[in-house]
C-alpha cells in the first residue's frame, strides 16, 4: 500500500480494556436516526438528510454497527459499506462527546474489522479531516495510513485525507 504522508506517532498494539460500564452493539434501527444525526452534526461538523442513513443500512446491514449505553441509547456507530470487490470503506464514524476514551470506538473498530474479514475483505478505507488529529492518531494506531489529500473534500472546503488498511 502507497502511503503519502508520515502519520501520527505508532504507539504500541492497542489494548482493547473492558469497560466498566454495560455497552451493546448491534446494528442500525431507524429510530437510531434522530441520535445519530445530532452525533454526527456534533462530532463530523456535517448534517445529511435522515432518509441518507436508512438507506446506506441497506446495502451491508451488519456494516452499520451501533454502540447502545445501558438504555439502548446510541452512543457510537460506524457506518461502513462495500463498493468495491475486497474493499471496505468506513463512511461515518463517530463517539458521542461523553463517552470518547472508554473503548466505544475500539470494540465497534475491531467488530468492524472483524465482519469485513468474515465477508471476505482484504482492506479498509476511510476518509478524516486533515484538521482531526486525534481521530488520525486513532485510525494510525489500527494500521491506517494515509494515502491520498483530499483537496476540498468536506462541505465547508476543507481538505481530507484517504486511509487504507491491509486486514
Amino acid at each position: 500500500m502507497r502511503c503519502i504522508a508520515d502519520t501520527a506517532f505508532r504507539p504500541g498494539p492497542v489494548s482493547l480494556r473492558s469497560t466498566p460500564f454495560p455497552i451493546s452493539l448491534r446494528g442500525f434501527r431507524q429510530r437510531d436516526v434522530p441520535t445519530i444525526s445530532r452525533i454526527v452534526a456534533d462530532s463530523l461538523h456535517e448534517h445529511y438528510d435522515p432518509a441518507l442513513y436508512v438507506s446506506l443500512s441497506q446495502q451491508w446491514p451488519e456494516g452499520f454497527l451501533v454502540a447502545g449505553d445501558a438504555s439502548d441509547l446510541p452512543i457510537g456507530f460506524l457506518l461502513g459499506v462495500t463498493q468495491v470487490e475486497g474493499e471496505a470503506r468506513i463512511l461515518m464514524f463517530a463517539v458521542d462527546r461523553p463517552w470518547r476514551t472508554r473503548s466505544v470506538g475500539s470494540r465497534l473498530m475491531e467488530t468492524f474489522f472483524q465482519r469485513g474479514r468474515d465477508r471476505g475483505m482484504r482492506r479498509v478505507t476511510l476518509e478524516v479531516r486533515v484538521s482531526n488529529a486525534t481521530a488520525i492518531r486513532f485510525y494510525t494506531r489500527y494500521g491506517f495510513s494515509v494515502t491520498d489529500l483530499l483537496r476540498g473534500y468536506y462541505s465547508d472546503g476543507e481538505n481530507g485525507y484517504q486511509m487504507a488498511k491491509d486486514l
